[in-house]
């Protein structure tokens, strides 16, 4: 005993040491890597490509483009800028960083997570929702199914509409999968059947994040993917959590006399609910593309199509849309909701990223063409391409 207590007392201490390196050199490694981002983050308007800006005068001013707007090629910003209110009412100006409610395009930081936990050996892409929820009323949808909409669960969107009593008051996902439970409503078809896009697959990831970590998915990205890749901007915001979000940037729907309440189905997270800025979207592609958050063969997988392509071109993966033609790849997500509008685009064959966060709802970002022409880049949108996967000018 007392020779063990020996080694106890000399192991304790050395352990002690090298968690406290380890710490320190985590900590050292955020603090270089938070000086990268801050230079990385410097623009200076004046070297502006005037053919960009030129081009975003005119979304603006003809085709009532509202919002932040960023653009870079190989790690640095060519072009940023912010046009008009953050909140008409109040005529306040939106400034570059700017807090928008990134709706779908919070399905990519949610698939991130997903996969870093994969990486830590955490969950399998193969096991069922059941082995993490186990009154989950539909069997055999795995984390891949999830991931790649591919599941066939109905949407709760449309579900809890009719029969959540109190309209302000935010809905938990623990709430909504157990109305699901209860209520069991016909799911859309069985599993890996078919692609069919649905809110309902990032919400019950995001739930499946608290189960596996024990913390809410507000805390659990915030202290493994926001505050480790620097995003300071970036958070979870949840209307169970508050009764007014707390960002100044309100979503305006069509037209600027009407701006949109967020009503209870504000609440679910992990298919919305991100909030961010133009700067911080831009920084979390660098962490992607340095492999900063996951390993590479994961990343790959996640930029993988799992569905037959649509026009010949777009697929989806692991919380990405993609455009695969010709040998090129790119990474994109749109997002909609609740008067914000956005398009986050990751050129990864080019290294070029446009970010679009706009808190006005209309056409204005189906007429980008000209910006991708500039970049002499793919054109993202539904309708570009015929089935042989050939531009429709």
């Amino acid at each position: 005993m007392l020779r063990k207590l020996k080694v106890l007392i000399f192991i304790i201490p050395s352990i002690l040491i090298a968690c406290s390196s380890a710490e320190s050199k985590r900590i050292k490694a955020e603090k270089k890597q938070q000086i990268t981002d801050s230079i990385r983050l410097i623009y200076d308007p004046a070297t502006a490509d005037k053919r960009i800006d030129d081009f975003m005068q005119r979304l603006h001013t003809r085709s009532g483009f509202n919002g932040n707007v960023l653009v870079a090629r190989k790690g640095k910003i060519i072009y940023q800028n912010s046009f008009g209110w953050a909140d008409h009412l109040h005529r306040d100006s939106l400034q570059i960083d700017s807090q928008f409610e990134l709706a779908s395009v919070s399905k990519p930081f949610t698939a991130t997570a997903i996969l870093k936990l994969v990486e830590q050996e955490k969950i399998g892409l193969n096991q069922t929702v059941n082995e993490f929820i186990p009154d989950f009323p539909y069997e055999g949808v795995t984390i891949q199914q999830l991931l790649t909409h591919r599941s066939g669960l109905p949407n709760y969107i449309y579900f809890i509409d009719e029969i959540w009593k109190d309209k302000k008051k935010g809905a938990t996902n623990k709430e909504v999968i157990d109305l699901l439970i209860e209520k069991k409503p016909a799911r859309y078809n069985a599993p890996d059947t078919r692609f069919l896009y649905n809110n309902s697959n990032y919400m019950v990831l995001a739930a499946i994040i608290e189960v596996v970590s024990k913390q809410s998915f507000t805390v659990f990205m915030q202290e493994n993917i926001f505050r480790p890749l620097g995003l300071k901007n970036t958070a979870v915001y949840s209307k169970a959590d508050y009764e007014k979000i707390p960002t100044d940037v309100i979503g305006h729907d069509r037209v600027f006399r009407r701006s949109v309440v967020q009503n209870f189905l504000d609440g679910p997270v992990g298919d919305k609910g991100i909030y961010s800025t133009v700067g911080d979207l831009f920084l979390f592609d660098r962490a992607l593309s340095e492999g900063r958050i996951v390993n590479k063969a994961l990343l790959d997988s996640a930029y993988m199509g799992y569905s037959d392509p649509v026009r010949g071109v777009f697929n989806y993966g692991f919380g990405w849309r993609l455009y695969k033609n010709n040998g090129h790849t790119v990474a994109y997500h749109t997002g909609w909701w609740h008067g914000f509008k956005n398009l986050y685009v990751r050129d990864l064959d080019n290294d070029i990223t446009l970010v679009f966060l706009s808190n006005l709802v209309n056409g204005s970002l189906n007429h980008l063409d000209e910006i991708y022409e500039i970049l002499d880049m793919p054109v993202i949108r539904q309708g570009a391409y015929n089935s042989r996967g050939e531009y429709i000018e």
